[in-house]
């Protein structure tokens, strides 16, 4: 949901509809996320449940989870990596930690650490992947494994994808692609056009300088970046603790969340071409409880 995909407007409407909003800090500057979060709070009139995630790959890591947790966030969540100092910095603030883990090992390491929940993310995720196997597998065998809270993220974008995560053992369940294609997402007109035009055979890995997979909506960046031939980086912010340039992925983002669909990377989870709408926040929760609440009769 970064580059500022998901930012104050799209988290607040979440979290006043009783989920819990995260503004995606990947990519902000530390006034930017203070701004953010104050925002956030203003818009949910200081009720609610608003967290960050932020990307532990990110060399700005440390101090945007410190500026989060300053501000007095309820919760951080991070991926793209695991970091010890998430833990400290949640004990020094008093805030929830959350880490986003993709195996047994590390969600076991996350509840001795002193996690509050794990999001355990399958391959069906958008965005970075820790992982080639699916949610559905990874669900049960995490679930036994700990005894704190496991949200279960990767390919759910309906009401029934909901249930059947809860159903498998999860106690939660983290969408993205769902909420990138709503109205309050902060991503232009035309990247939410392209989303609803994509097919089941547009999604692809292309290979992240993050160092991990990434799952992609196959666009002629996707297609040069799976071919090795994406544009290098002219000049180098260092965005990255470490980065295989391969092309730069922030300014890459920047482009797919501004609309250009053409030179921009374009994320997407494995069912995001199911999607047809574009629609309201409290619209996509009236459904998905409806439909999770018909599974369930």
């Amino acid at each position: 949901m970064a580059i500022r995909l998901s930012t104050a407007r799209l988290a607040a409407a979440v979290a006043n509809e009783g989920g819990i909003g995260l503004i995606a800090a990947s990519g902000m500057e530390e006034w930017e996320l203070r701004s953010e979060i104050r925002l956030a709070r203003k818009l949910t009139n200081g009720k609610g449940i608003i967290g960050i995630n932020c990307m532990v790959a990110a060399r700005a890591f440390k101090h945007l989870i410190t500026t989060a947790a300053q501000e007095k966030i309820d919760l951080i969540v991070a991926g793209a990596g695991f970091s010890r100092d998430i833990f400290a910095v949640g004990r020094e603030y008093g805030v929830e930690v959350v880490p986003i883990v993709s195996s047994v090992k590390l969600a076991k390491i996350s509840e001795k650490l002193g996690a509050s929940a794990i999001v355990v993310e399958g391959t069906e995720a958008g965005g970075h992947l820790g992982t080639q196997q699916s949610i559905k597998e990874l669900v049960p065998e995490i679930v036994a494994a700990v005894h704190i809270p496991v949200i279960a993220a990767g390919g759910a974008v309906c009401g029934a994808d909901v249930a059947e995560l809860l159903k498998l053992g999860a106690s939660g369940v983290q969408m993205g692609s769902r909420f990138a294609a709503s109205e309050e997402s902060n991503g232009a007109p035309s990247l939410k056009e392209f989303y609803l035009k994509m097919t089941k055979e547009d999604v692809v890995q292309i290979d992240s300088p993050v160092g991990y997979k990434g799952r992609a909506i196959l666009n002629p960046f996707a297609k040069l970046s799976l071919e090795g031939k994406a544009p290098k980086p002219v000049t180098c912010d260092a965005c990255l603790k470490h980065c295989k340039q391969n092309f730069c992925i922030i300014r890459a983002l920047t482009r797919a969340q501004q609309g250009d669909v053409d030179t921009g990377l374009v994320f997407t989870g494995a069912n995001m071409w199911k999607i047809k709408e574009i629609l309201p926040v409290k619209e996509i929760f009236r459904r998905i409880k409806e439909e999770v609440a018909a599974v369930a009769d």
